[in-house]
């Protein structure tokens, strides 16, 4: 395949594609190197989206302040249950898996610390929760009125160790349904905040990964697995967190009639295939109870 006569046609059908495409032009400039070669499907696919072209600042910007919001959100639920019992000999959470939750909690505080800076030299004022405080001697982003996670005392989650998890857990994995809804709006970042954003959102699959092992090895009775399957929720009234999760149609293809022959792709192992976006729409009316 002969990928200068590919950029010839670009070219041709579209003159401005290379300026519209800063990053991707120095790329393909140097096409010879392994690592380019490598990225050429993808850059190639952005080349053609014309989607990507009208994508402004001001849509990244909204996209990395709500993410930001959603991540001051994810830290403070942490910050707190992690505190929970200090003044007594019992905490919130066990010493066993006390190290995995502060790990998850320097991850939030890492990536809130990221979007600020990222989002302030774009001209932006960085989202900050109200009645924002922060600790003068360490900076911690800890907010305790802005949230409650109890959402009035309806899950008593601060009581009740698998309570925090059947909750944590949904907002985990909600969050990496969040982040696919923005990603579309980053692809026409012109440096590193896509590449950084979508490691991530990564790094939150993980973390709902992490706490679904542990429900899993405190005999959770729905069984989690590492990801979700299907619309299964922790809890009854945490369903709406995995609505739509068990879809089974990805571009217009059902994934279930897909077969080599002789085996096909069952219902279960095409939902746990992929993730479905959520909206800043669905975030936000799922997150709306757990605000003051």
């Amino acid at each position: 395949m002969n990928f200068k006569n590919i950029l010839r046609e670009i070219e041709q059908a579209d003159p401005g594609v290379y300026e519209k495409q800063s990053d991707r032009r120095n790329l393909l400039r140097n096409l010879g190197s392994k690592a380019a070669m490598a990225a050429v499907p993808f850059a190639l696919g952005s080349l053609f989206t014309t989607k990507t072209y009208a994508k402004t600042t001001d849509s990244i910007l909204n996209s990395l302040n709500f993410i930001l919001e959603l991540e001051y959100f994810q830290y403070n639920l942490y910050h707190t249950a992690l505190a929970t019992g200090s003044n007594s000999t019992t905490y919130l959470i066990p010493p066993a898996d006390r190290d995995g939750f502060l790990m998850i909690e320097g991850h939030q505080k890492a990536h809130i610390t990221f979007l600020r800076n990222a989002i302030d030299p774009m001209g932006a004022v960085p989202f900050t929760p109200n009645l924002y405080t922060a600790d003068p001697v360490t900076g911690n982003p800890y907010t305790p009125p802005s949230y409650d996670f109890t959402a009035h005392a309806n899950f008593r989650i601060y009581e009740n160790y698998d309570a925090f998890l059947s909750l944590a857990q949904a907002f985990e994995d909600m969050m990496v349904r969040a982040y696919q809804g923005q990603l579309s709006n980053l692809l026409a970042n012109t440096n590193d905040i896509l590449t950084q954003v979508l490691q991530m959102s990564t790094v939150e699959a993980r973390h709902a990964a992490y706490i679904r092992n542990v429900r899993r090895d405190r005999g959770a009775i729905d069984i989690p697995k590492p990801w979700v399957t299907l619309n299964t929720a922790p809890e009854i009234r945490l369903i709406n967190f995995y609505l739509q999760e068990d879809n089974v149609i990805q571009k217009g293809m059902n994934i279930t009639s897909l077969t080599d022959g002789t085996r096909t792709v069952n219902a279960t192992a095409a939902s746990e295939a992929f993730d479905e976006p959520f909206t800043q729409a669905n975030v936000t009316t799922l997150i709306a109870p757990f605000l003051l």
